[in-house]
């Protein structure tokens, strides 16, 4: 499997995990300073957003991937992944979103893991 490919699948474990609220499974993906940046422009850090997963502040149900797309220079990559995800957050109801995530990776001791990312909708 060559970069890109372990990326995207990088990607689609960072949904199940999100949806499973399997925190253990998200901090192996995410680097130790990652940072969240909401829609709203909040920013949170690795630790902050996972006790957020738990505490019932997010909640996903499902996450359809309309496309996946991949830099990579060296060890450190984009992404951008657009998913149609069902969730409710932040107290709201269910609701259906087109949500954008740009994301930068970096390369670790040979796997890769998220470093940042930012979500909108598209």
């Amino acid at each position: 499997m060559d970069d890109r490919e372990a990326i995207r699948e990088l990607y689609r474990r960072y949904w199940q995990s999100m949806i499973a609220k399997d925190t253990d499974s998200l901090r192996s993906l995410l680097a130790e300073d990652y940072v969240l940046m909401h829609m709203t422009g909040v920013k949170q850090s690795r630790e902050t957003f996972l006790s957020g997963l738990t505490d019932g502040t997010f909640n996903y149900d499902s996450a359809d991937h309309d496309s996946i797309e991949v830099a990579v220079n060296g060890d450190r990559a984009t992404m951008i992944g657009k998913s149609r995800v069902t969730a409710a957050v932040y107290g709201g109801r269910r609701t259906s979103w087109r949500l954008r995530g740009d994301f930068t990776l970096r390369k670790e001791n040979g796997a890769w893991r998220i470093t940042g990312s930012k979500a909108s909708t598209y």
